[in-house]
């Protein structure tokens, strides 16, 4: 496990700061957040630090989403929410402020106040299938 002594993250999901942990194994923890979108938000930690997706090792990435799939399951039941976000952010320019991967996984009800939202835009035609074709030669 790689950790940054600097990273505040680092130092969450490998227990050196206490926690409200709801899971952990040998590669995540996951916790309460400290400062909720809404109240039951969970925030998965990946114990090795990565900055964000694009550092990150597939193992610690696919395990994170399936915790995921499980917290969101767990919190439906608890809670008895409408629905659930799961979010995850990579750079500055799509919101990440913590640069240590990290999902977020947040209960969300009809009349909350905690808005995810985007301006939609637009492909001219034909666009979309020339977007999808150079994203798939890249794979």
């Amino acid at each position: 496990i790689m950790k940054d002594e600097n990273c505040i993250f680092c130092k969450l999901a490998n227990g050196d700061i206490p926690t409200a942990t709801v899971y952990e194994d040998e590669y995540l923890r996951a916790i309460m957040d400290a400062a909720p979108a809404n109240k039951g938000h969970i925030i998965i930690l990946p114990k090795s630090h990565a900055a964000n997706i694009y550092e990150l090792e597939d193992e610690y990435v696919s395990r994170a989403f399936v915790l995921a799939k499980k917290l969101a399951v767990a919190l439906k039941k608890l809670t008895g929410c409408d629905g659930v976000n799961i979010l995850q952010n990579n750079g500055e320019a799509a919101g990440q402020t913590v640069f240590h991967f990290h999902v977020h996984v947040i209960p969300r009800f009809k009349d909350d106040d905690c808005t995810i939202v985007w301006k939609p835009t637009s492909y001219e035609d034909g666009e979309a299938s020339e977007v999808a074709k150079k994203i798939a030669e890249l794979l």
